[in-house]
């Protein structure tokens, strides 16, 4: 389970851990913003989503589950941006409990002004949706991905007004969930995510995750 605040970096190591655990990645963020180009969201969770607010947990509870129940779950997987409310949480627990699968909580710990100069530069591919910054990961090509050609584009969410309010909701009620995982004795990992390589913190992660005593300390990366 990645924790960490928008722009953290949640998404880039879940698809390199993907490398090392072999389980798929779900990210909510990428589901939902899937459903509005498919023009299947409801208006609320459109408009909710371009305000940077945080959609409402039954919606969110429900895609998580339908998501995890798909065959390529079964062996495990890695969970970006959910839970990021109390209420969320509970259910993922429970849910978790019932299913007799243990998780390990992973905070990527970054700075919240390394967080705004990280999100005002990236842009993403609207084709393949790969990530690019133009200052840490530029592409070959200026505004184009190097995948497929298409011309990259800012997400509505990474503008520098949705991403403070993002981040006022994150402090207000996603980042006192690491005290519900310790108060219900999980397993959780606080790696420092500010100035690392992500392939250099992506193995840190995969070495704390191997650990004899399963991963239940703080490791710098």
């Amino acid at each position: 389970m990645l924790f960490g605040s928008p722009g953290s970096g949640k998404g880039t190591q879940a698809k390199l851990l993907m490398n090392c655990l072999r389980v798929p990645h779900v990210s909510t963020g990428d589901m939902l913003r899937e459903r509005i180009r498919a023009g299947v969201a409801a208006g609320e969770v459109v408009a909710t989503m371009h305000a940077g607010a945080l959609v409402p947990d039954h919606v969110v509870n429900r895609l998580v589950e339908q998501r995890l129940a798909q065959p390529d779950s079964r062996q495990g997987f890695i969970l970006d941006g959910y839970p990021r409310t109390r209420d969320q949480a509970e259910h993922l627990i429970g849910w978790m409990d019932g299913k007799g699968i243990r998780e390990v909580v992973i905070h990527l710990v970054v700075d919240y002004n390394i967080i705004v100069a990280r999100l005002t530069g990236r842009r993403q591919c609207p084709r393949c949706g790969t990530l690019y910054n133009i200052v840490s990961k530029p592409p070959r090509v200026a505004g184009v991905c190097d995948l497929d050609g298409a011309g990259l584009v800012i997400r509505e969410d990474d503008q520098e007004s949705v991403i403070r309010e993002r981040l006022d909701a994150y402090e207000r009620q996603t980042r006192p969930l690491l005290d519900f995982f310790r108060q219900r004795g999980r397993t959780l990992l606080e790696m420092d995510a500010s100035h690392a390589s992500p392939e250099d913190l992506a193995g840190c992660i995969c070495r704390a995750l191997d650990a004899p005593d399963g991963g239940g300390r703080a490791v710098e990366g």
